[in-house]
């Protein structure tokens, strides 16, 4: 869920769509919603129902805001964004989950500033990826790191634009920052 669309230019318009369309091409589920306007607010209704769902994301993003707008009976604090910063104020202090009117549960997060991985080995990094997952069975090697090694399936289907080369990027990125323990 991406919100705050009545605040897209033209800019930020053409970064949702690119997005959008990478990420419901491997299946996920992509909506753009705004707490102020309401836009896309039922559609995110439907998709909770039922479910437990947690809420993440910078301060300042509007998660609170967005459980007040769907729920407003749960009426969870917020503060307005820093006049001064810019920047989103941290309110909630503590993950706390809500019962849904209707079914389902949310669970409001603090602000986070950056997430990490923990106990992920490099070699397992791939099945992460849903569109790299369906494709390591095919490389030529078991062990294949979808680097620099002859017949990989994730490679050619990058070069081919099955996958997304920001993807791509984005688990060549990852996967520098993950150190393994050795015993």
């Amino acid at each position: 869920m991406f919100n705050k669309a009545d605040l897209y230019k033209k800019k930020e318009q053409d970064r949702f769509a690119e997005l959008r369309s990478m990420y419901e091409k491997i299946g996920y589920t992509v909506l753009l919603t705004s707490v102020e306007t309401e836009e896309g607010i039922e559609a995110v209704k439907t998709l909770l129902k039922d479910k437990v769902t947690l809420l993440s994301g910078h301060s300042g993003v509007g998660k609170s805001s967005f459980i007040n707008k769907v729920f407003p009976e749960l009426n969870i604090k917020t503060q307005d964004v820093s006049g001064w910063s810019g920047k989103g104020l941290h309110t909630t202090t503590f993950a706390e989950m809500f019962d849904l009117p209707g079914g389902g549960k949310i669970i409001d997060t603090p602000g986070i500033r950056e997430l990490g991985l923990v106990d992920i080995p490099k070699q397992e990094l791939s099945h992460y990826f849903p569109e790299m997952r369906a494709l390591i069975n095919d490389c030529q090697f078991n062990n294949c790191m979808h680097l620099n090694e002859p017949g990989c399936a994730v490679k050619a289907a990058v070069a081919d634009g099955g996958i997304h080369l920001e993807r791509y990027i984005s688990y060549c990125n990852i996967l520098e920052t993950i150190n393994e323990k050795k015993y």
